[in-house]
């Protein structure tokens, strides 16, 4: 595919994001019963905690009564959270259940005094995080978190690091399909670039590289016939899945990074790998080389930075640049749609892409 370079401007520099998706808040398993903990979510402070019980919750992560932040507090027996100013109680739904210091002689009814309670996930050990677009905090989520897909799915593997970036160069830099010899080249990772022809296609909120044989030695790993199809999907969700055969049986491992925006310079980049519990032995690989390879695109991000001080105009070249173009198209659509209250219409088609990498 031949185009005329294309000028894009570089990230959205006003604080804004993309609402009504799902955003991975935490590893289900760093969320114990009667914790709470602050969290920062597209700018906004978010209360994640888990009730006695058991169960998670999310609320805005602000007393309404003098502003103190709820994490601050304590998760009680009878399964509210206790702001630590005033004693003020709320429940996982974020209404208020008590407030102390009232008297019998003081009309109030504390059950009209709500926080605002987010939607929330726990599934294949995340925690999912509905972010409504603002005037619809009070309907249903139209959409479900993504799944991971195989059975009994469950974290074997993770790494979280912290972009001092935009969310958008977090993503583009992820799906950025040219650039592994260089900014992950060394002794033991193919270098010279070869060419590389991909099929595309559309999925619900995204794109697909179809299933195709990966060319990097790495995979050899999970033994013979090895194939992987990649997805991307709205607000920054990478799924890989690979499956191989090994020792006679059909294998599945599903690789999933994650970008959550915490502000407009700041976002946590969080991989995260499944695999079944008997090939536990290739867990050593990715302790010994996965902090390494999310830190280099960390360190690439980052350096970015310096010429983005200036505001330059960004190219995107086509093939190679084609995953960056329809991220922006993406985007573009699904704010469109959320404003306008209309269908969603995926921008992506078709097509066979060719790069060197």
């Amino acid at each position: 595919m031949n185009a005329e370079p294309s000028l894009a401007t570089g990230a959205d520099t006003a604080p804004t994001f993309l609402r009504d998706l799902w955003y991975m808040a935490a590893l289900a398993d760093t969320l114990s019963p009667g914790q709470l903990r602050r969290e920062i979510l597209l700018g906004e402070p978010v209360l994640l905690g888990r009730m006695r019980d058991g169960k998670a919750f999310a609320l805005r992560d602000i007393c309404p009564h003098r502003g103190v932040p709820l994490s601050a507090g304590r998760v009680l027996e009878e399964n509210t959270v206790e702001c630590p100013y005033h004693g003020w109680r709320f429940k996982p739904d974020g209404v208020c259940s008590l407030i102390p210091s009232l008297v019998e002689a003081e009309d109030m009814d504390a059950s009209k005094i709500r926080v605002r309670a987010y939607h929330l996930r726990e599934q294949d050990g995340l925690i999912w995080v509905y972010m409504p677009a603002f005037g619809h905090e009070a309907q249903p989520p139209q959409i479900e978190p993504p799944k991971v897909g195989v059975p009994n799915a469950r974290p074997r593997w993770r790494e979280s690091q912290t972009f001092k970036c935009h969310m958008d160069h977090a993503v583009i830099g992820l799906m950025d399909p040219a650039h592994a010899p260089y900014v992950h080249g060394r002794w033991w990772w193919k270098r010279a670039p070869r060419l590389k022809e991909k099929a595309y296609g559309p999925i619900a909120r995204g794109f697909v590289m179809t299933r195709h044989q990966p060319s990097k030695p790495a995979y050899r790993l999970l033994g013979g016939d090895v194939t992987t199809e990649i997805t991307f999907e709205l607000p920054g969700i990478r799924f890989e899945n690979i499956r191989g055969t090994l020792l006679g049986r059909q294998i599945d491992v599903v690789g999933l990074t994650v970008c959550t925006p915490i502000d407009a310079e700041t976002t946590e980049v969080t991989q995260i790998f499944y695999w079944p519990a008997w090939l536990g032995f290739i867990k050593p690989f990715f302790i010994a080389l996965g902090p390494t390879f999310l830190g280099d695109d960390r360190k690439m991000v980052e350096l970015q930075r310096e010429g983005l001080k200036f505001n330059p105009r960004l190219m995107l070249i086509q093939d190679a640049d084609q995953p960056a173009i329809w991220y922006h198209r993406l985007k573009k659509a699904w704010a469109e749609a959320v404003q306008t209250g209309t269908q969603f219409a995926n921008p992506v088609q078709e097509i066979i892409l060719r790069w060197r990498s």
